[in-house]
């Protein structure tokens, strides 16, 4: 079958390597791509945004499934104009991504429905905001109510850090993202990523992953869109993960069909394992970045025809396999990530990375430049690679890192460390 992929970043290029290796794909377009997936698909220079393209493109080349990789084309709309058009989308509908799109949204489901969270409330003043964060003191959890690309969210351990960040949503510094804003209580734990498919009635529990947000090692530094990440992680034991199957993903999907709106995709849980269990931090609507580059080298199972039993409501005949091994990736940046930073430096070396053993790169931010490739955006580059063990996986992707020359860009030197610590021991 015809697939096209919507996306062009390390997710995308992960989510192509697994759909190109499907036995019932013909051809794989990708809607704009980048230059590592034009190596698995037809890259085409459509604008996601425009819907009426997007669905003139699927009908002329007999597009049988549309899958849609960020978050914001989802949030748009994208797949509730695809299938009003007959074509096969995989991934909520606008109302439906609400679960990414608004936290507010996504608090106020868990509230209703009992599904455990850190207490909130919400606020579309900035004055009122700030009296609540007084009287609540710090530490405390400021969040951007709608998208903010991975950064709208403030984990405050000060007063100071709090209101800075309160007037900061109402300032604008995240757009129309920060014209609400939640208030949350700071949980205390380890955090860990956790996904399942949803065909709006039954799910179909993944795996889990860690990511590291922190833009500095040690976890130091503001919050990015993901600087590395690991899988799988080792705090969601089989126990724990039967507990956030029970007491957060079912009852979210069980709320969303009971209220009428069905959730149709993948939910990528972030969770805080605190010493009560599992709380949910939030929801993407959407396969993380750089979590989905861990998950697709781990997957053994056909990806394609799990798509399409989430979209066809058929996940209760469908099973998952996992390998065994740990899968680990390496975030390259642009120097000056997560802020101003360059474009169209050139990177070197990929081949032999590439060559070290258990080794995988995804491109992210990248663009040829004839035969050179240049970095085009923040994140820019993933080196992964698979292990016996997290330790094993994490030497072999930073031994591909060290073939990168790159000096314009960096990287944290200890992804992993956690589960690296733990296997110590």
């Amino acid at each position: 079958m015809n697939v096209l992929l919507i996306g062009s970043g390390g997710r995308e290029h992960a989510l192509a390597l697994a759909l190109s290796q499907s036995p019932l794909l013909t051809t794989l377009f990708a809607a704009p791509g980048n230059p590592g997936i034009a190596e698995l698909a037809i890259c085409v220079a459509l604008d996601p945004s425009d819907h009426d393209a997007v669905i003139a493109f699927c009908e002329q080349e007999l597009i049988e499934l549309v899958v849609v990789g960020p978050e914001a084309p989802l949030v748009a709309g994208l797949v509730d104009d695809l299938e009003a058009a007959g074509i096969a989308a995989f991934g909520p509908t606008a109302k439906a991504a609400l679960l990414e799109g608004s936290k507010g949204f996504t608090k106020d489901l868990c509230a209703r429905y009992g599904i455990p969270t850190a207490a909130y409330a919400r606020f579309s003043e900035l004055q009122p905001a700030l009296d609540y964060v007084r009287a609540q003191g710090a530490p405390i959890v400021v969040k951007a109510d709608g998208l903010a690309a991975g950064k709208g969210v403030t984990v405050a351990m000060t007063l100071d850090e709090a209101i800075a960040a309160v007037e900061g949503c109402f300032s604008g510094q995240f757009g129309a993202a920060g014209a609400e804003v939640v208030i949350e209580a700071y949980l205390d734990g380890e955090e860990a990523s956790f996904f399942a498919l949803s065909d709006g009635v039954n799910v179909l529990a993944l795996t889990s992953a860690q990511d590291h947000k922190r833009v500095y090692d040690g976890d130091q530094g503001p919050n990015t869109g993901g600087m590395g990440a690991y899988s799988p992680a080792p705090v969601m034991t089989p126990e724990m993960t039967d507990r956030v199957m029970n007491e957060i993903i079912r009852p979210t999907v069980a709320g969303m069909a009971r209220d009428g709106i069905p959730f149709k995709g993948v939910l990528f849980a972030g969770l805080m394992i605190t010493a009560k269990g599992p709380e949910l931090i939030e929801y993407n609507a959407r396969f993380g970045d750089p979590e989905t580059q861990v998950l697709m080298l781990r997957l053994q199972s056909d990806i394609l025809r799990l798509f399409l039993a989430s979209r066809n409501g058929t996940l209760d005949h469908e099973s998952v396999v996992w390998s065994d091994d740990a899968a680990l990736t390496v975030v390259m940046a642009a120097n000056g990530y997560p802020g101003d930073h360059q474009r169209g430096t050139e990177l070197r070396g990929l081949e032999q990375a590439a060559d070290c053993d258990g080794v995988t790169l995804f491109h992210a931010g990248t663009r040829r430049d004839g035969a050179r490739l240049l970095a085009n955006g923040g994140r820019v580059l993933n080196v992964a690679a698979t292990g016996a063990t997290v330790t094993e996986a994490q030497a072999r992707a930073y031994a591909g890192v060290a073939q990168i020359d790159w000096p314009q860009g960096f990287c944290r030197t200890d992804i992993g460390w956690r589960a690296v610590e733990r296997e110590r021991h």
